[in-house]
């Protein structure tokens, strides 16, 4: 660990939020259907979008309504990422000719990308044409990010309003979000990105001759506009197959920085729109600051495990840190602190090995996904997923103190806090369900590359990774088989979209309370007790329902080392 390591680590999240306040207003008065500087340009659009798809802006949703309009949308969008993927070998740009994908990884690919996970079992360069990658894959990164915003922006209705039915309209929050917030950023995003050596071409792979003489394919493609999206909307999935790793995905320093500061911009303003439109922004700061605790100590803890490196790292004089799997261009502060950003948020992009961290330093990314993905998280599910942990630190200090709890003005009982329960207990049902089978069932007990506990983890990291929507793996698994291909994307589904659905409720039921004034027996939250509250829940749930389960690893590996006898 080094002065100039915190330095980088400190500069980082001194700029993130120094960029809340700006963009929360302008997020803020998009959803409000505000005038921002973009209006004159952008507000004609907007209009003709709203008649070609025959939607009345002014006519809001009930939560059940918004979230059918929301789960039907994302029908059309599998349909579209399927059909491309099967289709690609008779389409167009289609260069290097990639033939027609599996259907189960097609299945799979097209779950990935509609839940915001882009988890990825295929090298992009070796599988995907540029038509499938831009109008499948880039494209529903900015849909899947909309979507995730739109769900926020509605679940903050819900603790706004007072005494109404409605929570917003989801095609206006879509097309607002997509419009006005995500593809301006990303036209700027993609020309810095071009500036730093990224490619951006429709033009076949290049082949060149090497220094021994021999020829050798390099792959391109509108490979920019893609990372830029993956980026900012907290997608994750790369172009290539090597992700941020690959120079053409992240080719300087400077590149990497700005890419893990576009990771948190969007989820960490979030926090601001919370406070702005329940008319108190230290609600805002209060959460972001739960957020930036659990975020500095995952950190911390990486960096230092990294940094320190291993006792047979030492012992081979290897020292100076653990730099196994690691870019030399970014080195071990700039991986440690991207795989923390990446895991906090729901960005399965990764510029470094995890299978390669230390233990320690493997654990934190780890632990930021089955906590739910609520540091900053993804581009609204982070936001929606503190919200749901507030609601149960709230419910439990109106235990200690005996009254109802209240939050923002809205009492809390025994509905929302069943809702929130109800999203929650979904991240360890498929998780834990999911690699008790895998573990002991032969095939997929095939596709770990390590034995023991460190096989044991690439198998529980590739579920959490799917079920929390986040899409980086732990490395050294197998995932293109057909058992992971269904079972993934089982898990992808349900940990995006059987969350939503009581987040929505509870929206729903917020909306429709009356707003009380504070009393003298209302719980602060703006301060640093309920912050240290809302951290000390969070971490005793994630404790009972991750950690005893986790604790009966040996019994596991012992039956995943068995398998073929037990069946």
């Amino acid at each position: 660990m080094t002065v100039i390591g915190w330095f980088q680590i400190l500069l980082y999240c001194a700029i993130v939020v120094a960029l809340v306040k700006p963009l929360g207003w302008y997020m803020t008065r998009v959803f409000n259907g505000e005038r921002t500087p973009l209006t004159p340009i952008l507000r004609p659009v907007e209009v003709g979008l709203y008649r070609i798809g025959g939607v009345d802006e002014k006519r809001e949703q009930h939560w059940l309504t918004y979230t059918v309009a929301m789960l039907l949308f994302h029908v059309g969008g599998f349909l579209v990422i399927y059909s491309l993927m099967r289709l690609q070998a008779l389409l167009p740009f289609n260069p290097a000719g990639q033939s027609a994908v599996a259907q189960d990884l097609s299945f799979n690919t097209a779950i990935s990308f509609i839940t915001n996970t882009n988890w990825q079992n295929y090298g992009g360069e070796s599988t995907l044409s540029y038509l499938t990658q831009m109008l499948g894959l880039t494209h529903q990164n900015f849909l899947s990010a909309a979507t995730g915003i739109a769900l926020a922006v509605a679940l903050i209705r819900g603790f706004s309003r007072s005494s109404m039915r409605t929570i917003g309209n989801f095609w206006v929050d879509v097309t607002r979000c997509t419009l006005y917030v995500l593809l301006p950023i990303c036209i700027v995003y993609t020309l810095f990105l071009v500036w730093q050596g990224i490619p951006q071409t429709l033009g076949a792979y290049v082949e060149a001759t090497t220094l021994e003489g021999g020829k050798q394919t390099i792959a391109v493609g509108p490979v920019a506009s893609q990372v830029a999206i993956k980026m900012l909307g907290t997608n994750g999935g790369g172009f290539f197959n090597a992700n941020a790793a690959h120079p053409f995905e992240n080719p300087t320093a400077l590149s990497n920085f700005v890419q893990m500061i576009s990771i948190f911009a969007l989820g960490a303003a979030l926090t601001n729109v919370f406070g702005r439109m329940v008319g108190n922004q230290r609600q805002g700061w209060a959460i972001l600051g739960v957020m930036g605790v659990l975020f500095l100590a995952g950190v911390a803890v990486t960096y230092w495990a990294e940094a320190n490196g291993t006792s047979t790292l030492n012992a081979l004089q290897l020292t100076g840190g653990n730099m196994e799997g690691k870019e030399v261009r970014f080195g071990i502060v700039a991986s440690a602190l991207f795989a923390v950003i990446t895991t906090a948020a729901s960005c399965g992009a990764v510029n470094a090995m995890h299978d390669s961290f230390t233990a320690l330093g493997g654990m934190i990314p780890l632990l930021n996904i089955q906590l739910g993905e609520i540091i900053v998280g993804g581009v609204g599910a982070g936001l929606y997923g503190m919200l749901l942990f507030v609601v149960l630190a709230i419910f439990v200090a109106g235990l200690m103190v005996g009254r109802t709890p209240e939050f923002v003005g809205k009492k809390i009982e025994a509905r929302e806090v069943k809702m929130a329960m109800l999203a929650i207990l979904i991240l360890p049902l498929m998780i834990l369900g999911w690699t008790a089978v895998a573990v002991v069932f032969p095939a997929a007990v095939a596709s770990m590359a390590n034995a023991g506990p460190h096989g044991f983890t690439e198998v529980l990291y590739a579920f959490t990774s799917a079920t929390g929507n986040n899409g980086s793996a732990f490395g050294g698994l197998t995932g293109n088989t057909f058992f992971y291909n269904l079972t993934l994307a089982s898990s992808m589904f349900v940990g995006r979209f059987f969350m939503i659905v009581p987040a929505m409720a509870l929206a729903g039921s917020l909306a429709a309370k009356k707003s009380i004034p504070p009393s003298a027996g209302t719980l602060p939250t703006t301060g640093g007790l309920f912050v240290g509250l809302v951290v000390g829940v969070i971490l005793i749930i994630g404790g009972l329902t991750f950690f005893p389960a986790l604790a009966l690893g040996p019994i596991v590996e012992h039956l995943a080392m068995n398998a073929n006898t037990l069946f």
